[in-house]
Protein backbone atom coordinates (compact mmCIF):
# COMPACT_ATOMS: atom_id res chain seq x y z
CA UNK A 1 0.00 0.00 0.00
CA UNK A 2 1.20 3.66 -0.87
CA UNK A 3 1.10 5.62 2.24
CA UNK A 4 0.96 9.94 1.46
CA UNK A 5 0.15 13.24 2.65
CA UNK A 6 -2.64 15.37 0.95
CA UNK A 7 -2.62 19.05 1.85
CA UNK A 8 -5.19 21.88 1.38
CA UNK A 9 -2.48 24.54 2.39
CA UNK A 10 -4.45 25.50 4.93
CA UNK A 11 -3.58 29.08 6.62
CA UNK A 12 -5.78 29.19 10.61
CA UNK A 13 -5.34 31.66 13.24
CA UNK A 14 -4.28 31.02 16.40
CA UNK A 15 -6.66 30.13 18.56
CA UNK A 16 -4.98 31.99 21.54
CA UNK A 17 -4.09 35.22 19.73
CA UNK A 18 -6.37 35.07 16.56
CA UNK A 19 -3.57 35.89 13.72
CA UNK A 20 -2.66 33.93 10.92
CA UNK A 21 0.58 33.32 10.15
CA UNK A 22 1.73 35.53 6.98
CA UNK A 23 0.95 33.53 3.84
CA UNK A 24 4.44 33.46 2.76
CA UNK A 25 5.38 32.21 6.27
CA UNK A 26 3.02 29.01 5.79
CA UNK A 27 4.02 28.68 1.76
CA UNK A 28 7.24 27.90 3.29
CA UNK A 29 6.50 25.69 5.72
CA UNK A 30 4.25 23.75 3.22
CA UNK A 31 7.44 23.37 0.98
CA UNK A 32 8.92 22.26 3.95
CA UNK A 33 6.62 19.47 4.90
CA UNK A 34 6.58 17.94 1.53
CA UNK A 35 10.90 17.94 1.88
CA UNK A 36 10.28 15.71 5.43
CA UNK A 37 7.95 13.66 3.77
CA UNK A 38 10.36 13.00 0.87
CA UNK A 39 12.93 12.53 3.38
CA UNK A 40 11.42 9.86 5.23
CA UNK A 41 10.28 7.37 3.06
CA UNK A 42 6.88 8.43 1.91
CA UNK A 43 4.93 7.50 -1.39
CA UNK A 44 3.05 10.54 -2.39
CA UNK A 45 2.13 14.17 -1.82
CA UNK A 46 -1.09 15.91 -2.91
CA UNK A 47 -2.18 19.62 -3.21
CA UNK A 48 -5.79 20.56 -3.41
CA UNK A 49 -7.32 23.54 -5.23
CA UNK A 50 -9.62 25.87 -3.34
CA UNK A 51 -10.60 29.67 -4.36
CA UNK A 52 -11.35 30.38 -0.24
CA UNK A 53 -9.24 32.42 2.08
CA UNK A 54 -8.66 29.66 4.47
CA UNK A 55 -6.38 27.89 2.00
CA UNK A 56 -3.67 29.06 0.00
CA UNK A 57 -3.56 26.71 -2.79
CA UNK A 58 -5.76 27.71 -5.76
CA UNK A 59 -2.49 27.34 -7.74
CA UNK A 60 -1.26 24.01 -7.05
CA UNK A 61 0.56 22.98 -9.82
CA UNK A 62 3.11 26.06 -9.00
CA UNK A 63 3.10 24.63 -5.38
CA UNK A 64 3.93 21.54 -6.30
CA UNK A 65 6.67 22.80 -8.73
CA UNK A 66 8.50 24.19 -5.91
CA UNK A 67 8.75 21.29 -4.15
CA UNK A 68 9.65 19.22 -7.14
CA UNK A 69 12.42 21.26 -7.38
CA UNK A 70 13.40 20.42 -3.85
CA UNK A 71 12.52 16.99 -3.64
CA UNK A 72 14.14 13.65 -4.88
CA UNK A 73 11.62 10.85 -5.02
CA UNK A 74 8.17 11.09 -3.67
CA UNK A 75 5.38 11.44 -5.99
CA UNK A 76 3.69 14.85 -6.79
CA UNK A 77 -0.05 14.93 -7.23
CA UNK A 78 -3.22 17.10 -7.04
CA UNK A 79 -5.45 16.40 -4.57
CA UNK A 80 -8.12 17.25 -6.54
CA UNK A 81 -7.72 19.39 -9.78
CA UNK A 82 -11.21 20.94 -10.35
CA UNK A 83 -11.22 19.91 -13.98
CA UNK A 84 -14.94 21.41 -14.29
CA UNK A 85 -13.57 25.03 -13.83
CA UNK A 86 -10.25 24.73 -15.67
CA UNK A 87 -8.99 24.49 -19.22
CA UNK A 88 -8.08 20.83 -19.86
CA UNK A 89 -5.64 22.40 -21.84
CA UNK A 90 -3.86 24.45 -19.93
CA UNK A 91 -4.18 21.34 -16.34
CA UNK A 92 -2.15 19.27 -19.24
CA UNK A 93 0.74 21.82 -19.89
CA UNK A 94 1.62 22.81 -16.14
CA UNK A 95 1.39 18.88 -15.21
CA UNK A 96 3.65 17.90 -18.03
CA UNK A 97 6.10 21.03 -16.82
CA UNK A 98 5.72 19.61 -13.41
CA UNK A 99 6.42 16.57 -14.92
CA UNK A 100 9.71 17.78 -16.61
CA UNK A 101 10.97 19.45 -13.35
CA UNK A 102 10.53 16.24 -11.06
CA UNK A 103 11.68 13.73 -13.81
CA UNK A 104 8.55 11.78 -14.22
CA UNK A 105 6.79 12.28 -10.49
CA UNK A 106 4.08 13.91 -11.23
CA UNK A 107 0.27 12.85 -11.18
CA UNK A 108 -3.47 14.31 -10.94
CA UNK A 109 -6.37 13.37 -9.55
CA UNK A 110 -9.49 15.36 -11.55
CA UNK A 111 -12.63 15.96 -10.19
CA UNK A 112 -15.59 18.37 -9.89
CA UNK A 113 -14.50 19.52 -6.71
CA UNK A 114 -17.16 19.77 -3.39
CA UNK A 115 -16.31 23.62 -3.34
CA UNK A 116 -17.70 25.16 -6.10
CA UNK A 117 -16.26 28.60 -5.58
CA UNK A 118 -14.03 27.87 -8.44
CA UNK A 119 -17.64 27.80 -11.23
CA UNK A 120 -18.60 31.48 -10.27
CA UNK A 121 -14.83 32.84 -10.44
CA UNK A 122 -14.14 31.75 -13.93
CA UNK A 123 -17.64 32.29 -15.38
CA UNK A 124 -18.85 28.65 -15.54
CA UNK A 125 -22.60 27.98 -14.33
CA UNK A 126 -22.87 24.61 -11.90
CA UNK A 127 -26.52 23.76 -13.32
CA UNK A 128 -23.93 21.89 -16.00
CA UNK A 129 -22.02 20.67 -13.20
CA UNK A 130 -21.57 17.34 -14.33
CA UNK A 131 -21.58 17.90 -18.10
CA UNK A 132 -18.47 20.11 -17.21
CA UNK A 133 -16.73 17.82 -15.84
CA UNK A 134 -17.77 14.97 -18.27
CA UNK A 135 -16.88 16.86 -21.35
CA UNK A 136 -13.38 18.18 -20.14
CA UNK A 137 -11.79 15.29 -18.85
CA UNK A 138 -12.33 12.99 -22.05
CA UNK A 139 -10.44 16.17 -23.66
CA UNK A 140 -7.97 16.20 -20.76
CA UNK A 141 -7.89 11.82 -21.08
CA UNK A 142 -7.16 12.56 -25.41
CA UNK A 143 -4.72 14.98 -24.59
CA UNK A 144 -2.48 12.53 -22.69
CA UNK A 145 -2.50 10.30 -25.82
CA UNK A 146 -1.98 12.40 -28.24
CA UNK A 147 0.27 15.79 -28.77
CA UNK A 148 -1.49 17.08 -31.80
CA UNK A 149 -5.72 17.11 -31.20
CA UNK A 150 -8.68 17.25 -33.04
CA UNK A 151 -11.50 17.50 -30.96
CA UNK A 152 -15.28 19.53 -30.47
CA UNK A 153 -17.43 19.91 -27.12
CA UNK A 154 -20.24 22.00 -25.61
CA UNK A 155 -17.97 24.50 -23.41
CA UNK A 156 -14.74 25.34 -24.70
CA UNK A 157 -13.87 26.21 -28.55
CA UNK A 158 -12.44 23.77 -30.67
CA UNK A 159 -9.47 22.02 -31.12
CA UNK A 160 -7.84 21.65 -34.78
CA UNK A 161 -5.17 19.47 -35.11
CA UNK A 162 -3.17 22.08 -32.63
CA UNK A 163 0.02 20.67 -30.80
CA UNK A 164 -0.04 20.81 -26.87
CA UNK A 165 3.10 21.00 -25.43
CA UNK A 166 4.88 20.19 -23.63
CA UNK A 167 4.97 16.82 -23.54
CA UNK A 168 5.78 15.24 -19.74
CA UNK A 169 8.92 13.13 -19.23
CA UNK A 170 5.95 10.02 -18.37
CA UNK A 171 5.03 8.59 -21.15
CA UNK A 172 1.46 9.06 -19.92
CA UNK A 173 0.65 11.20 -16.89
CA UNK A 174 -1.14 9.03 -14.46
CA UNK A 175 -4.64 10.49 -13.78
CA UNK A 176 -7.15 9.07 -10.83
CA UNK A 177 -10.76 10.24 -10.72
CA UNK A 178 -11.33 11.84 -7.38
CA UNK A 179 -14.90 11.00 -6.28
CA UNK A 180 -17.29 11.65 -2.84
CA UNK A 181 -20.51 9.90 -2.34
CA UNK A 182 -22.16 9.46 -5.75
CA UNK A 183 -22.52 6.30 -7.28
CA UNK A 184 -22.55 7.47 -10.82
CA UNK A 185 -19.25 8.93 -10.15
CA UNK A 186 -17.76 5.53 -9.06
CA UNK A 187 -19.32 3.76 -11.72
CA UNK A 188 -17.69 6.72 -14.16
CA UNK A 189 -14.08 5.88 -13.32
CA UNK A 190 -15.02 2.63 -13.51
CA UNK A 191 -16.14 2.34 -17.06
CA UNK A 192 -12.88 4.03 -17.90
CA UNK A 193 -10.67 1.83 -16.00
CA UNK A 194 -8.53 4.88 -14.37
CA UNK A 195 -7.56 4.47 -10.44
CA UNK A 196 -10.41 5.99 -8.24
CA UNK A 197 -9.77 7.77 -4.80
CA UNK A 198 -12.29 8.16 -2.51
CA UNK A 199 -12.62 11.00 -0.41
CA UNK A 200 -13.99 9.49 3.07
CA UNK A 201 -13.82 12.34 5.90
CA UNK A 202 -16.72 11.03 7.92
CA UNK A 203 -18.89 8.12 8.88
CA UNK A 204 -17.29 5.16 8.57
CA UNK A 205 -14.90 3.22 5.69
CA UNK A 206 -17.56 0.40 5.74
CA UNK A 207 -19.94 2.45 4.14
CA UNK A 208 -18.24 2.92 1.00
CA UNK A 209 -18.18 -0.57 0.41
CA UNK A 210 -20.78 -0.96 -2.07
CA UNK A 211 -19.67 2.06 -3.52
CA UNK A 212 -16.37 0.86 -4.56
CA UNK A 213 -18.00 -2.65 -5.18
CA UNK A 214 -19.76 -1.01 -7.50
CA UNK A 215 -16.71 0.68 -9.61
CA UNK A 216 -14.72 -2.62 -9.43
CA UNK A 217 -17.96 -4.32 -11.57
CA UNK A 218 -18.18 -1.64 -13.62
CA UNK A 219 -14.91 -1.52 -14.57
CA UNK A 220 -14.33 -5.43 -14.85
CA UNK A 221 -18.04 -5.35 -17.11
CA UNK A 222 -16.38 -2.63 -19.27
CA UNK A 223 -13.36 -5.02 -19.47
CA UNK A 224 -10.56 -3.36 -17.84
CA UNK A 225 -7.99 -5.57 -16.18
CA UNK A 226 -9.14 -5.85 -12.34
CA UNK A 227 -5.57 -5.10 -11.52
CA UNK A 228 -5.61 -2.13 -13.10
CA UNK A 229 -9.05 -1.00 -11.13
CA UNK A 230 -6.41 0.64 -7.98
CA UNK A 231 -8.71 2.15 -5.39
CA UNK A 232 -7.28 5.05 -2.94
CA UNK A 233 -8.97 6.46 0.35
CA UNK A 234 -8.21 10.54 0.85
CA UNK A 235 -9.33 10.41 4.89
CA UNK A 236 -8.41 12.48 7.92
CA UNK A 237 -5.69 11.85 9.44
CA UNK A 238 -2.42 12.36 11.95
CA UNK A 239 -0.55 10.32 14.12
CA UNK A 240 1.23 11.66 17.24
CA UNK A 241 3.51 10.27 20.21
CA UNK A 242 0.48 9.14 21.24
CA UNK A 243 -3.67 8.95 21.07
CA UNK A 244 -4.11 11.92 23.26
CA UNK A 245 -1.31 14.00 21.19
CA UNK A 246 -2.31 13.46 17.57
CA UNK A 247 -5.84 14.39 18.80
CA UNK A 248 -5.41 16.98 20.55
CA UNK A 249 -3.13 18.64 17.96
CA UNK A 250 -5.53 18.00 15.34
CA UNK A 251 -9.00 18.35 16.78
CA UNK A 252 -8.45 22.49 17.14
CA UNK A 253 -7.58 23.41 13.54
CA UNK A 254 -10.54 20.79 12.35
CA UNK A 255 -12.86 22.23 14.49
CA UNK A 256 -12.46 25.28 13.28
CA UNK A 257 -12.48 24.61 9.66
CA UNK A 258 -15.33 21.96 10.12
CA UNK A 259 -17.48 24.57 12.12
CA UNK A 260 -16.53 27.34 9.42
CA UNK A 261 -17.24 25.56 6.61
CA UNK A 262 -20.76 23.54 8.02
CA UNK A 263 -22.22 27.61 9.02
CA UNK A 264 -22.18 27.83 5.23
CA UNK A 265 -23.74 24.51 4.63
CA UNK A 266 -26.65 24.50 7.72
CA UNK A 267 -24.44 21.77 9.56
CA UNK A 268 -24.25 22.07 13.15
CA UNK A 269 -21.30 22.98 15.04
CA UNK A 270 -18.63 20.09 15.72
CA UNK A 271 -17.99 18.68 19.29
CA UNK A 272 -15.00 16.72 21.06
CA UNK A 273 -17.44 13.83 21.62
CA UNK A 274 -18.33 13.72 17.62
CA UNK A 275 -14.70 14.01 16.67
CA UNK A 276 -13.34 11.18 18.87
CA UNK A 277 -16.15 8.57 18.30
CA UNK A 278 -14.61 9.67 14.29
CA UNK A 279 -10.91 8.93 15.92
CA UNK A 280 -12.25 5.79 17.90
CA UNK A 281 -12.54 2.19 16.23
CA UNK A 282 -15.61 2.69 14.17
CA UNK A 283 -14.83 5.80 12.67
CA UNK A 284 -12.75 7.25 9.38
CA UNK A 285 -10.39 9.44 11.10
CA UNK A 286 -7.25 8.23 10.88
CA UNK A 287 -6.07 10.13 14.32
CA UNK A 288 -3.51 8.10 16.89
CA UNK A 289 -0.19 6.64 17.95
CA UNK A 290 1.58 4.84 15.15
CA UNK A 291 0.46 1.04 15.88
CA UNK A 292 -3.24 2.34 16.03
CA UNK A 293 -2.45 4.15 13.00
CA UNK A 294 -1.70 1.65 10.91
CA UNK A 295 -4.04 -0.89 12.51
CA UNK A 296 -6.83 1.29 11.54
CA UNK A 297 -4.96 1.52 8.23
CA UNK A 298 -5.01 -2.32 7.68
CA UNK A 299 -8.53 -2.39 8.74
CA UNK A 300 -9.63 0.23 6.10
CA UNK A 301 -7.91 -1.36 3.26
CA UNK A 302 -9.98 -5.38 3.96
CA UNK A 303 -13.22 -3.36 4.56
CA UNK A 304 -13.05 -1.81 1.31
CA UNK A 305 -11.81 -5.02 -0.40
CA UNK A 306 -8.09 -3.73 -0.62
CA UNK A 307 -6.69 -0.13 -0.95
CA UNK A 308 -3.71 0.48 -3.63
CA UNK A 309 -3.04 3.74 -1.82
CA UNK A 310 -4.38 5.78 1.51
CA UNK A 311 -3.12 9.55 1.71
CA UNK A 312 -3.68 11.12 5.20
CA UNK A 313 -5.35 14.75 4.96
CA UNK A 314 -3.68 16.53 8.09
CA UNK A 315 -3.33 20.41 6.95
CA UNK A 316 -5.94 21.25 9.38
CA UNK A 317 -3.11 20.97 11.91
CA UNK A 318 -1.31 23.90 10.48
CA UNK A 319 -1.73 25.42 13.70
CA UNK A 320 0.81 23.63 15.10
CA UNK A 321 3.98 23.18 12.72
CA UNK A 322 6.55 21.27 14.23
CA UNK A 323 3.59 18.88 15.62
CA UNK A 324 2.82 18.84 11.53
CA UNK A 325 6.34 17.78 10.71
CA UNK A 326 7.05 15.27 13.35
CA UNK A 327 3.60 13.41 12.37
CA UNK A 328 4.84 13.18 9.08
CA UNK A 329 7.88 11.59 10.17
CA UNK A 330 6.20 9.09 12.65
CA UNK A 331 4.04 8.08 9.53
CA UNK A 332 7.43 7.47 7.41
CA UNK A 333 9.63 6.13 9.77
CA UNK A 334 6.90 3.91 12.43
CA UNK A 335 3.83 3.57 10.31
CA UNK A 336 4.58 3.15 6.86
CA UNK A 337 7.35 0.01 8.15
CA UNK A 338 4.68 -2.07 9.81
CA UNK A 339 2.04 -1.45 6.67
CA UNK A 340 4.93 -2.25 4.59
CA UNK A 341 5.45 -5.60 5.96
CA UNK A 342 2.34 -7.00 6.55
CA UNK A 343 1.67 -9.72 3.83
Amino acid sequence: MEIGIDSFAAILPDPKTGKRPSPSDRMAELIEEVVVADRVGLDVFGIGEHHRSEFLDSAPAVILAAAAARTFRIRLTSAVTVLSAADPVRVFQEFATLDLISKGRAELVVGRGSFIEAYALFGLDTRHYDELFAEKLDLFLKLCETRDITWEGRFRPPLKGQGVFPRPHQTRLPVWIGVGGSPESFARAGVLGLPLMVAIIGGSFERFRPLVDLYRETGQRAGHDPEKLKVGVHAMGFVGETDLAAKDAFFPGWAYLTTKIGSERGWSPPTRQQFELMAGPDGAFLVGEPKAVAAKMQQASETLGGLWRITFQMSTASLDTEAMKRSIELLGTEVAPIIRAAP
